[in-house]
Protein backbone atom coordinates (compact mmCIF):
# COMPACT_ATOMS: atom_id res chain seq x y z
CA UNK A 1 0.00 0.00 0.00
CA UNK A 2 1.15 3.45 -1.11
CA UNK A 3 -0.75 6.76 0.64
CA UNK A 4 0.31 9.98 -1.34
CA UNK A 5 -0.12 13.61 0.40
CA UNK A 6 -0.68 16.02 -3.05
CA UNK A 7 -0.65 19.37 -3.54
CA UNK A 8 -2.07 21.49 -6.70
CA UNK A 9 -1.66 24.95 -6.69
CA UNK A 10 -1.10 25.44 -10.87
CA UNK A 11 -3.66 28.25 -11.23
CA UNK A 12 -6.38 29.40 -9.13
CA UNK A 13 -7.04 26.26 -7.12
CA UNK A 14 -5.73 25.54 -4.20
CA UNK A 15 -6.02 21.40 -3.58
CA UNK A 16 -4.55 18.94 -1.15
CA UNK A 17 -6.19 15.25 -1.30
CA UNK A 18 -4.97 11.50 0.15
CA UNK A 19 -5.07 9.12 -2.28
CA UNK A 20 -4.23 5.96 -1.49
CA UNK A 21 -2.38 3.80 -4.41
CA UNK A 22 -3.23 5.96 -6.80
CA UNK A 23 -7.26 4.67 -7.31
CA UNK A 24 -8.57 5.34 -3.74
CA UNK A 25 -9.34 8.65 -2.83
CA UNK A 26 -9.61 9.58 1.18
CA UNK A 27 -9.89 13.04 0.79
CA UNK A 28 -10.05 16.03 -1.76
CA UNK A 29 -9.91 19.35 -0.96
CA UNK A 30 -10.32 22.04 -3.18
CA UNK A 31 -10.26 26.04 -2.62
CA UNK A 32 -11.40 28.18 -5.59
CA UNK A 33 -11.01 31.35 -6.37
CA UNK A 34 -13.28 31.74 -9.12
CA UNK A 35 -15.67 34.22 -7.82
CA UNK A 36 -12.38 36.59 -7.18
CA UNK A 37 -11.42 36.56 -10.86
CA UNK A 38 -14.63 36.19 -12.47
CA UNK A 39 -14.59 40.29 -11.29
CA UNK A 40 -11.44 40.91 -13.16
CA UNK A 41 -12.63 38.52 -16.51
CA UNK A 42 -9.85 36.48 -15.98
CA UNK A 43 -7.19 34.88 -13.38
CA UNK A 44 -4.90 37.69 -11.90
CA UNK A 45 -1.89 35.68 -11.08
CA UNK A 46 -0.48 37.99 -8.70
CA UNK A 47 -3.89 38.11 -6.47
CA UNK A 48 -3.87 34.31 -7.27
CA UNK A 49 -0.49 33.54 -5.77
CA UNK A 50 -1.66 35.73 -2.34
CA UNK A 51 -4.78 33.67 -2.02
CA UNK A 52 -2.47 30.43 -2.23
CA UNK A 53 -0.54 31.25 0.32
CA UNK A 54 -3.63 32.32 2.79
CA UNK A 55 -5.39 29.14 1.72
CA UNK A 56 -2.73 26.23 1.41
CA UNK A 57 -2.21 25.36 5.11
CA UNK A 58 -6.22 25.19 6.18
CA UNK A 59 -6.06 23.03 2.80
CA UNK A 60 -3.22 20.61 3.60
CA UNK A 61 -5.46 20.62 7.18
CA UNK A 62 -8.81 19.77 5.92
CA UNK A 63 -7.38 17.36 4.21
CA UNK A 64 -5.69 15.10 6.60
CA UNK A 65 -8.08 15.07 9.09
CA UNK A 66 -10.84 14.16 6.57
CA UNK A 67 -8.57 11.24 5.24
CA UNK A 68 -8.67 9.92 8.83
CA UNK A 69 -4.49 9.85 9.12
CA UNK A 70 -1.65 11.16 10.26
CA UNK A 71 1.61 12.23 8.56
CA UNK A 72 3.01 9.33 9.79
CA UNK A 73 0.85 7.33 7.91
CA UNK A 74 2.28 8.91 4.62
CA UNK A 75 4.75 7.63 2.21
CA UNK A 76 5.64 10.76 -0.16
CA UNK A 77 4.56 14.33 -1.59
CA UNK A 78 3.23 14.18 -4.85
CA UNK A 79 3.40 18.33 -5.94
CA UNK A 80 2.49 19.93 -9.16
CA UNK A 81 6.04 21.00 -10.53
CA UNK A 82 4.26 22.86 -14.01
CA UNK A 83 3.16 23.78 -16.16
CA UNK A 84 1.07 26.66 -14.66
CA UNK A 85 1.73 30.16 -13.36
CA UNK A 86 4.93 30.56 -11.74
CA UNK A 87 3.82 32.40 -8.25
CA UNK A 88 0.79 30.14 -7.74
CA UNK A 89 3.16 26.52 -8.09
CA UNK A 90 5.79 28.19 -6.36
CA UNK A 91 3.25 28.03 -3.47
CA UNK A 92 2.38 24.50 -4.04
CA UNK A 93 6.25 24.13 -4.14
CA UNK A 94 7.15 25.18 -1.27
CA UNK A 95 4.55 23.79 0.82
CA UNK A 96 5.40 20.28 -0.28
CA UNK A 97 8.94 20.94 0.59
CA UNK A 98 8.24 22.07 4.08
CA UNK A 99 6.54 18.67 4.46
CA UNK A 100 9.13 17.10 3.30
CA UNK A 101 12.22 18.48 5.52
CA UNK A 102 9.71 18.57 8.40
CA UNK A 103 8.26 14.77 8.18
CA UNK A 104 11.14 13.12 6.15
CA UNK A 105 8.82 12.09 3.39
CA UNK A 106 10.06 12.06 -0.33
CA UNK A 107 9.31 14.36 -2.83
CA UNK A 108 7.19 13.51 -5.96
CA UNK A 109 6.87 16.12 -8.72
CA UNK A 110 4.46 15.92 -10.77
CA UNK A 111 3.67 17.38 -14.44
CA UNK A 112 0.21 19.11 -14.18
CA UNK A 113 -1.15 17.02 -17.74
CA UNK A 114 -0.15 13.87 -16.45
CA UNK A 115 -2.30 14.33 -13.79
CA UNK A 116 -5.01 15.60 -15.88
CA UNK A 117 -4.62 11.71 -18.03
CA UNK A 118 -4.32 10.02 -15.13
CA UNK A 119 -7.64 11.16 -13.33
CA UNK A 120 -9.27 8.75 -16.05
CA UNK A 121 -7.55 5.99 -13.60
CA UNK A 122 -10.35 6.83 -11.11
CA UNK A 123 -13.02 5.65 -13.82
CA UNK A 124 -10.82 2.79 -15.35
CA UNK A 125 -7.26 0.99 -15.47
CA UNK A 126 -5.76 2.44 -17.97
CA UNK A 127 -4.81 0.58 -21.26
CA UNK A 128 -1.58 0.61 -23.44
CA UNK A 129 -1.16 2.02 -25.43
CA UNK A 130 -3.25 4.98 -24.85
CA UNK A 131 -4.29 8.60 -26.47
CA UNK A 132 -4.96 11.45 -24.52
CA UNK A 133 -7.09 14.40 -25.87
CA UNK A 134 -5.59 16.53 -23.41
CA UNK A 135 -7.74 19.98 -23.55
CA UNK A 136 -7.76 22.95 -20.78
CA UNK A 137 -7.54 26.90 -20.59
CA UNK A 138 -3.57 26.55 -20.75
CA UNK A 139 -3.41 23.78 -23.05
CA UNK A 140 -4.86 21.34 -26.20
CA UNK A 141 -2.59 18.07 -26.99
CA UNK A 142 -2.96 15.16 -28.30
CA UNK A 143 -0.39 12.85 -26.23
CA UNK A 144 0.49 9.03 -27.47
CA UNK A 145 1.11 6.72 -24.16
CA UNK A 146 3.14 3.97 -25.96
CA UNK A 147 3.80 2.77 -22.36
CA UNK A 148 2.64 3.21 -18.94
CA UNK A 149 5.11 6.53 -18.19
CA UNK A 150 6.10 7.34 -21.89
CA UNK A 151 4.37 10.57 -23.15
CA UNK A 152 4.28 11.90 -26.69
CA UNK A 153 2.68 15.01 -27.74
CA UNK A 154 2.28 14.51 -31.51
CA UNK A 155 -0.22 17.08 -31.57
CA UNK A 156 -0.76 20.74 -29.66
CA UNK A 157 -2.20 23.74 -30.43
CA UNK A 158 0.26 26.15 -32.14
CA UNK A 159 -1.54 29.90 -30.73
CA UNK A 160 -4.36 29.88 -27.91
CA UNK A 161 -5.51 26.80 -26.65
CA UNK A 162 -9.47 25.83 -26.68
CA UNK A 163 -9.81 27.19 -22.97
CA UNK A 164 -8.38 30.19 -23.82
CA UNK A 165 -10.48 30.80 -27.30
CA UNK A 166 -13.40 29.84 -25.13
CA UNK A 167 -12.84 33.06 -22.47
CA UNK A 168 -12.06 35.22 -25.37
CA UNK A 169 -15.01 34.53 -27.08
CA UNK A 170 -16.84 35.26 -24.14
CA UNK A 171 -15.52 37.96 -23.78
CA UNK A 172 -16.32 39.33 -27.50
CA UNK A 173 -20.19 38.42 -26.39
CA UNK A 174 -19.85 39.70 -23.10
CA UNK A 175 -20.84 36.48 -21.34
CA UNK A 176 -18.36 36.84 -18.40
CA UNK A 177 -15.90 34.68 -17.33
CA UNK A 178 -14.97 31.79 -17.35
CA UNK A 179 -16.18 31.30 -20.70
CA UNK A 180 -16.48 27.34 -21.45
CA UNK A 181 -19.38 27.19 -19.40
CA UNK A 182 -21.21 29.85 -20.22
CA UNK A 183 -20.75 29.20 -24.31
CA UNK A 184 -21.13 25.45 -24.02
CA UNK A 185 -25.22 26.54 -22.15
CA UNK A 186 -25.62 29.22 -24.58
CA UNK A 187 -25.53 26.77 -27.28
CA UNK A 188 -27.63 24.57 -26.60
CA UNK A 189 -30.14 26.99 -27.27
CA UNK A 190 -28.12 28.54 -31.17
CA UNK A 191 -29.13 27.17 -34.01
CA UNK A 192 -27.23 27.13 -37.28
CA UNK A 193 -26.99 30.40 -39.00
CA UNK A 194 -23.34 31.61 -38.62
CA UNK A 195 -20.64 30.34 -40.54
CA UNK A 196 -17.28 30.30 -39.49
CA UNK A 197 -14.11 28.94 -40.48
CA UNK A 198 -12.86 25.91 -39.54
CA UNK A 199 -9.16 26.30 -38.31
CA UNK A 200 -6.21 25.05 -40.27
CA UNK A 201 -2.34 24.50 -39.65
CA UNK A 202 0.67 22.82 -42.08
CA UNK A 203 0.51 20.14 -39.80
CA UNK A 204 -1.57 17.02 -39.63
CA UNK A 205 -2.70 17.14 -35.54
CA UNK A 206 -1.82 20.58 -34.34
CA UNK A 207 -4.30 22.43 -33.37
CA UNK A 208 -5.38 26.51 -33.88
CA UNK A 209 -7.99 28.48 -32.15
CA UNK A 210 -6.44 32.01 -32.37
CA UNK A 211 -7.90 32.84 -36.01
CA UNK A 212 -11.27 31.20 -35.44
CA UNK A 213 -11.63 33.96 -32.33
CA UNK A 214 -10.68 36.18 -34.90
CA UNK A 215 -13.45 35.31 -37.31
CA UNK A 216 -15.93 35.73 -34.35
CA UNK A 217 -14.96 38.97 -33.87
CA UNK A 218 -14.75 40.18 -37.47
CA UNK A 219 -17.97 38.71 -37.48
CA UNK A 220 -19.56 40.76 -35.24
CA UNK A 221 -18.52 44.03 -36.31
CA UNK A 222 -20.01 43.20 -40.10
CA UNK A 223 -23.51 42.28 -38.87
CA UNK A 224 -23.18 45.67 -36.48
CA UNK A 225 -22.12 47.72 -39.68
CA UNK A 226 -25.18 46.18 -41.52
CA UNK A 227 -27.07 46.89 -38.95
CA UNK A 228 -27.77 43.59 -37.83
CA UNK A 229 -28.30 42.39 -34.34
CA UNK A 230 -26.03 39.81 -33.24
CA UNK A 231 -27.78 36.42 -32.01
CA UNK A 232 -25.55 35.17 -29.02
CA UNK A 233 -26.80 32.07 -29.27
CA UNK A 234 -26.34 31.17 -32.56
CA UNK A 235 -23.12 33.03 -32.76
CA UNK A 236 -22.12 30.37 -29.89
CA UNK A 237 -23.23 27.14 -31.56
CA UNK A 238 -20.81 27.98 -34.69
CA UNK A 239 -17.91 28.76 -32.38
CA UNK A 240 -18.34 25.84 -30.56
CA UNK A 241 -19.31 23.82 -33.88
CA UNK A 242 -16.44 24.56 -35.45
CA UNK A 243 -13.68 24.30 -32.76
CA UNK A 244 -14.89 21.15 -31.03
CA UNK A 245 -15.43 19.43 -34.30
CA UNK A 246 -11.83 20.78 -35.90
CA UNK A 247 -10.50 19.05 -32.79
CA UNK A 248 -12.10 15.77 -32.86
CA UNK A 249 -11.83 15.15 -36.31
CA UNK A 250 -7.70 15.54 -35.82
CA UNK A 251 -8.13 13.24 -32.82
CA UNK A 252 -10.28 10.14 -34.75
CA UNK A 253 -7.61 10.47 -37.84
CA UNK A 254 -4.67 9.89 -35.06
CA UNK A 255 -7.08 7.18 -33.20
CA UNK A 256 -6.78 5.49 -36.98
CA UNK A 257 -3.38 5.83 -37.51
CA UNK A 258 -1.77 4.63 -34.00
CA UNK A 259 -4.66 2.20 -33.29
CA UNK A 260 -4.79 2.71 -29.13
CA UNK A 261 -6.66 0.21 -26.85
CA UNK A 262 -8.02 3.14 -25.59
CA UNK A 263 -8.95 6.86 -25.64
CA UNK A 264 -9.11 9.02 -22.98
CA UNK A 265 -10.28 12.78 -22.61
CA UNK A 266 -8.84 15.04 -20.43
CA UNK A 267 -8.54 18.14 -18.69
CA UNK A 268 -10.91 21.40 -18.01
CA UNK A 269 -12.59 21.41 -21.37
CA UNK A 270 -13.26 17.79 -21.13
CA UNK A 271 -16.07 18.87 -18.74
CA UNK A 272 -17.76 20.50 -22.36
CA UNK A 273 -21.14 18.55 -22.62
CA UNK A 274 -20.98 18.90 -26.52
CA UNK A 275 -17.05 17.64 -26.15
CA UNK A 276 -18.47 14.54 -24.44
CA UNK A 277 -20.88 13.78 -27.26
CA UNK A 278 -18.94 14.78 -29.93
CA UNK A 279 -16.66 12.20 -28.84
CA UNK A 280 -18.89 9.42 -27.87
CA UNK A 281 -20.50 9.95 -31.61
CA UNK A 282 -17.06 9.65 -33.22
CA UNK A 283 -15.55 6.54 -31.49
CA UNK A 284 -18.49 4.38 -31.14
CA UNK A 285 -17.69 3.04 -34.67
CA UNK A 286 -14.17 1.60 -32.81
CA UNK A 287 -15.95 -0.70 -31.33
CA UNK A 288 -12.32 -2.18 -30.27
CA UNK A 289 -11.54 0.92 -28.76
CA UNK A 290 -12.45 2.03 -24.98
CA UNK A 291 -13.32 5.50 -24.46
CA UNK A 292 -13.18 6.80 -21.21
CA UNK A 293 -14.48 10.38 -19.99
CA UNK A 294 -13.53 11.33 -16.22
CA UNK A 295 -16.08 12.16 -14.18
CA UNK A 296 -17.35 16.32 -14.52
CA UNK A 297 -15.43 16.64 -10.67
CA UNK A 298 -12.48 15.03 -11.79
CA UNK A 299 -12.02 17.59 -14.67
CA UNK A 300 -11.45 20.79 -13.48
CA UNK A 301 -8.12 21.40 -11.79
CA UNK A 302 -7.75 19.20 -8.18
CA UNK A 303 -5.32 17.17 -6.56
CA UNK A 304 -6.74 13.50 -6.18
CA UNK A 305 -5.46 13.58 -10.26
CA UNK A 306 -2.08 14.60 -9.06
CA UNK A 307 -2.09 11.82 -6.47
CA UNK A 308 -2.81 9.36 -9.39
CA UNK A 309 -0.11 10.40 -11.30
CA UNK A 310 2.02 10.94 -8.54
CA UNK A 311 1.63 7.37 -7.64
CA UNK A 312 2.78 6.08 -11.17
CA UNK A 313 5.51 8.55 -10.64
CA UNK A 314 6.40 7.00 -7.81
CA UNK A 315 6.59 3.50 -8.93
CA UNK A 316 9.06 4.77 -11.50
CA UNK A 317 11.63 5.93 -9.15
CA UNK A 318 10.43 9.53 -9.66
CA UNK A 319 11.90 11.87 -6.71
CA UNK A 320 13.12 15.47 -6.51
CA UNK A 321 15.08 17.59 -3.97
CA UNK A 322 15.07 20.68 -2.00
CA UNK A 323 16.68 22.06 -4.95
CA UNK A 324 13.82 21.35 -6.86
CA UNK A 325 11.63 24.75 -8.49
CA UNK A 326 8.37 25.55 -10.00
CA UNK A 327 8.69 25.19 -13.61
CA UNK A 328 5.48 27.23 -15.88
CA UNK A 329 7.06 25.34 -18.85
CA UNK A 330 7.38 22.09 -17.53
CA UNK A 331 7.03 19.33 -20.56
CA UNK A 332 6.05 16.15 -20.23
CA UNK A 333 8.35 13.12 -18.16
CA UNK A 334 10.32 11.84 -20.56
CA UNK A 335 8.62 13.68 -23.61
CA UNK A 336 9.70 12.59 -26.86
Amino acid sequence: MTMLLAIETSCDETACAIVKDGKEILSNIVSSQINVHTLYGGVVPEVASRIHVENISTVIEEAIKEAGVTMDDIDGIAYTQGPGLIGSLHVGVQAAKTLSYFFDKPLIPVNHMTGHIYANQFVSDLKFPLLALVVSGGHSQLVWMKHEWSFEVIGETRDDAIGEAYDKVARVLDLGYPGGPVIDKLAKEGKPHYELPTPKTDTKYDFSFSGLKTAVLQLQQRERKKGNEIISADLAYAFQETALKSMVSKTMEAVKEYQPKMVVLAGGVAANSRLRALMEENMAPFENIQLVIPPLWCCTDNAAMIGASGYVAYQHGERSDFNCSADPSLPMPGEI
